[in-house]
């Protein structure tokens, strides 16, 4: 396959935008990593919305576990159409990352409104999709923003990001398993969090002291970024992350749950809680996968992160009805590294993409790493039933087991020289 041909970026940690940001720190950068965290917190809210309410809208609605599924599938469809469109029209790259975020945090949160007055699944199917289309102008143009304030610490600024996504994911959890709420109030508030998300950034955030080289449209691109070796080996580690991570994220919940009621101790509230912790962990697994990152290097990291995970998902299910505080505690392991890596593939394409095209290639690494999630999404339900939950994760594993051959492989290349000072 023939490789990119663009000016290769100088190694972070090299050059004299580097020893500027060890010398002196631009004032601002963590003002800016806190208000758009929060903004990630506030925004994706709505990405979990429906399926935090799922137990309430199976009753309400006589929603079977297909038709439950798909109010998630949706959302991964969406995110995957509105990030393939943004790609090609280098979204992110001609426009102003803070206008782009704005304008989908607006309409992620009408559509997710809209789904308080739906009246069955063949309304809300289709606005959960257009929730995941707008989110798309969200989450990608973030990763982009926080990286033109940080050369040295990219990749664990870009971790408190993606924990931050991660905490926002889980919240509506939390809010589920207070008990006393109707789903509605779920739906609103996620809403309200979103929009407030969108202002926060457009009024209080701007660009950073080490921005990329400004783009022109070329619809070319979209087709050019996994050209370049070190972003198709990157964008394959994330890749088999996906595989895992929100099939994990999604049915846990029902996985707990059930898990409770072979002890005879069924809890919907219990499962709720505990769904909350262990994909909140994950905000802590972000910015420890950050930190090693920087200061372990990136193919390492993620490769361990994915062995440890894929393990778990193997593990979980041979405790399936068994004590609750070990399913638990292997849960949090799980959720603590499964999603510990996310950040450091997003952070090895800004470091190794034609730099004038790094939101073009983030937005399309991140839209083909949502489209893997369906089919595991899908699938969970119908070998829940064929296999049972003592082995139906385990389906998951083969995911971060070709994900971390993939970063080893980048590892071992020429191209890690050009990742986190040369470190891989």
């Amino acid at each position: 396959m023939q490789e990119s041909t663009h000016e290769t970026p100088a190694p972070v940690g090299s050059g004299p935008l580097a020893r500027i940001d060890d010398a002196a720190p631009p004032a601002g950068r963590r003002r800016a990593l806190a208000l758009l965290s929060l903004t990630l917190v506030l925004s994706m809210t709505t990405w979990f919305s429906a399926s935090a309410v799922i137990p309430q809208l199976r009753e309400l609605w006589g929603l079977g576990s297909g038709a439950a599924a798909w109010l998630t599938i949706a959302v991964q469809l969406g995110f995957v159409a509105g990030a393939t469109l943004s790609a090609t029209l280098n979204l992110s790259d001609v426009v102003s990352p803070r206008h782009v975020i704005f304008a989908g945090a607006t309409g992620a949160a009408a559509a997710n409104a809209l789904l308080g007055v739906s009246g069955g699944v063949a309304m809300a199917i289709p606005l959960r999709f257009l929730t995941g289309f707008f989110l798309a102008g969200v989450y990608p143009p973030a990763l982009k923003l926080m990286a033109t304030w940080y050369r040295k610490g990219r990749g664990t600024a870009l971790g408190i990001l993606v924990g931050a996504l991660t905490v926002g994911s889980a919240g509506p959890h939390l809010v589920n398993g207070l008990g006393g709420l109707d789903w509605r109030v779920v739906i609103y508030a996620t809403s309200l969090q979103t929009l407030l998300g969108g202002l926060l950034v457009v009024a209080l955030v701007h660009e950073g002291p080490y921005p990329f080289p400004r783009a022109v449209f070329d619809p070319r691109q979209a087709g050019l970024v996994l050209r370049d070796r070190g972003v198709r080996l990157a964008s394959f580690g994330y890749f088999g992350h996906q595989w895992e991570l929100y099939a994990m994220w999604t049915w846990f919940v029902l996985f707990f749950r059930d898990s409770l009621t072979a002890r005879g101790s069924s809890s919907g509230t219990a499962a709720a809680y505990a769904t909350f912790a262990v994909i909140g962990i994950g905000g802590l697994g972000c910015w420890a996968g950050g930190i090693l990152g920087d200061r372990w290097g990136r193919t390492r990291t993620t490769a361990t992160m994915m062995a440890v995970s894929g393990t778990c998902a193997v593990v979980i299910g041979f405790l399936f009805g068994g004590p609750t505080w070990l399913v638990l505690a292997v849960a949090l392991v799980w959720g603590f590294a499964v999603v510990a890596d996310s950040a450091q593939f997003s952070t090895m394409v800004t470091e190794l993409a034609d730099q004038a095209y790094v939101g073009t290639a983030l937005t399309l690494q991140l839209a083909v790493g949502f489209l893997l999630t369906v089919p595991t999404i899908q699938l969970m339900p119908f070998l829940e039933g064929r296999v049972g939950w003592h082995w139906a994760f385990a389906f998951l594993a083969p995911g971060p087991a070709l994900g971390a051959v993939a970063m080893l492989r980048l590892k071992a290349s020429p191209e890690a020289r050009r990742i986190a000072g040369g470190r891989g």
